[in-house]
């Protein structure tokens, strides 16, 4: 049930409305894009909500099995060169939180009407409209899992406040000397260990992919490579600048040999797993 402040329920009870809908977006690096379908921009908050002509979503809706809401937005990668089919194949749009409200157009201070709130999920692309999932709490918790099970590799990630790495202690920062293709790339100055960066990240601190970040698939100490599981969006060029954090494949070695940090671990290595479990007694000794 929504909650509408009574002096613009006053206003609803009209005849005749002057109502237009908001959309707030907050991307994950802080950066906040306002936009309204009304014909003049608004501020709101403190925040200008620009007016963009042809902005137009569709109705969204919850189903009985509650599957994620769906929001399509049309005409907007056209109308307004803040949001680009470039910054969303980058995936600088994955996980932005969205925010739909209306508001009386005359005086937006009277309060709003809350119609969605959520984060965006899975983005397609297609000539000069994207079609965003909208994904709401219940969602969430459907992703989430309420405690902890056993399990023989950490559950920490590397990190966080349970892994309590400080990852700015293995931060190296290098520069691309050679670049095979936007998946393969060299730097022959660095010398780390072979798979040091396995799992690891790099992000682009120079050039087109600036700012973007990729999960790295394998570091090849021979040859000075990364090999990135999936591809930076633009082309990586030789020069361009970058950060890189090792990785950790969560196992107890790895966790005692590569951060020695075993007080941390997170995991349960010697908890019998499924096979000792169901192995058959042959001897009375095998238990």
């Amino acid at each position: 049930m929504k909650t509408i402040p009574q002096v613009l329920q006053d206003r609803l009870n009209k005849h005749v409305t002057t109502l237009c809908t908001c959309w707030k977006i907050t991307l994950r690096d802080g950066t906040v894009l306002c936009f309204t379908d009304h014909d003049k921009d608004l501020v709101i908050d403190g925040l200008t909500y620009k007016a963009t002509v042809g902005f137009e979503a569709s109705a969204v809706s919850t189903d009985a099995d509650l599957r994620p809401d769906v929001l399509d937005v049309r005409a907007i990668l056209l109308q307004d060169d803040a949001i680009t089919e470039e910054d969303i194949v980058a995936g600088r749009y994955d996980g932005a939180m969205i925010e739909i409200f209306m508001v009386d157009y005359t005086n937006a201070s009277l309060g709003k009407i809350w119609l969605r709130r959520g984060w965006i999920g899975e983005i397609t692309v297609a000539d000069d409209r994207f079609v965003a999932e909208l994904r709401g709490i219940i969602d969430r918790l459907g992703q989430s899992t309420l405690g902890e099970v056993y399990s023989p590799t950490c559950r920490a990630q590397l990190g966080d406040s349970r892994c309590k790495i400080n990852l700015n202690d293995y931060r190296v920062t290098g520069t691309i000397t050679g670049v095979t293709d936007r998946k393969t790339f060299a730097d022959v100055n660095n010398n780390a260990d072979d798979g040091w960066f396995n799992f690891g990240k790099i992000r682009f601190l120079t050039g087109a992919n600036a700012g973007i970040e990729r999960e790295i698939k394998r570091w090849i100490q021979n040859n000075h490579t990364f090999e990135l599981y999936l591809p930076m969006p633009y082309t990586v060029e030789v020069g361009d600048e970058y950060e890189a954090f090792p990785g950790c494949d969560k196992s107890f070695s790895t966790c005692k040999n590569k951060f020695n940090n075993v007080v941390n671990f997170r995991g349960e290595p010697y908890v019998p797993g499924r096979d000792k479990i169901l192995k058959y007694v042959s001897h009375p000794g095998d238990v």
